[in-house]
């Protein structure tokens, strides 16, 4: 396993930076947007890692939750081959994935949580065809801000930003919004 400091801001090229929000925020529309913008506009390479799609690909998980219909993680393993591919310092990182705490915080330069109006989310659930019970979940977990509160709860206030995403202008906003932090960073480098 790496050791802590190589993953640390201080010699790293470019950011890391953590997407997070409640299912259907946005997450996955944005990260990979804006890595292609990234590589359109500057000609830099960043890395866009859904973590839960690693997870099932990767055979990080324990089992399967009927109940909530989800997969367990096996955090571990999962964490461990996350070290090893965040430890490439000459690459940026984007990670999306609904929570935060999961991660060390020497991982990321910047927490985005994602958020979207109620309505929205449920009809953006509704389309995913999510059960009653799962959109209900997601929906009350937006209500009650968690994926907020986790990431307040984990990392410096400094580094996290809310942002809004509930129209097609707030993602384009957000992607840019997102491409400047990438472009103060190397300036500040």
């Amino acid at each position: 396993m790496l050791q802590q400091q190589e993953t640390s801001a201080a010699v790293r090229r470019y950011p890391n930076i953590l997407l997070t929000g409640t299912p259907g925020t946005g997450k996955t529309t944005i990260g990979e947007a804006v890595v292609k913008t990234l590589q359109e506009t500057l000609n830099i390479e960043f890395i866009y890692l859904n973590v839960s799609e690693i997870a099932k690909q990767e055979q990080f998980v324990e089992e399967f939750d009927e109940e909530r219909n989800t997969y367990v993680l096996d955090e571990d393993k999962l964490l461990d081959w996350m070290e090893e591919q965040l430890g490439n310092l000459e690459k940026g990182f984007i990670v999306d994935y609904h929570s935060s705490e999961l991660f060390p915080e020497r991982w990321f330069d910047c927490v985005i949580v994602l958020r979207t109006e109620n309505n929205i989310l449920f009809q953006r659930l509704e389309k995913r065809n999510y059960s009653e019970q799962k959109i209900k979940d997601n929906v009350e977990c937006e209500i009650f801000q968690v994926c907020l509160d986790e990431a307040l709860n984990s990392y410096k206030h400094e580094i996290i930003t809310e942002r809004v995403n509930n129209t097609v202008m707030d993602l384009d906003q957000n992607v840019q919004f997102i491409v400047g932090l990438v472009q103060n960073y190397l300036q500040q480098k």
